[in-house]
């Protein structure tokens, strides 16, 4: 799909799809403390776990989001 048609469908569904919605405003929030962590200059073991853990869960929600991009193109191809 083409960039910009995946942009406009992803916007379609942050305005249509309470779910998508969700993760997406979940992902930013991941996104953010990640980068909170990464900008300091020693991470401690529990910071370092918790970096760990943030980016498995903000790959989850992205594995999540890009289904239901799938799922709706699947039952809207024509």
């Amino acid at each position: 799909m083409e960039q910009n048609a995946l942009t406009e469908l992803k916007a379609h569904l942050m305005q249509t799809n309470d779910r998508f919605r969700e993760l997406a405003h979940q992902h930013h929030e991941y996104k953010r403390k990640v980068e909170a962590l990464e900008a300091k200059h020693a991470l401690t073991a529990e910071e370092e776990l918790e970096e760990h853990r943030l980016k498995k869960l903000k790959l989850h929600i992205k594995d999540e989001m890009e289904q239901i991009v799938s799922e709706y193109k699947l039952q809207h191809a024509g």
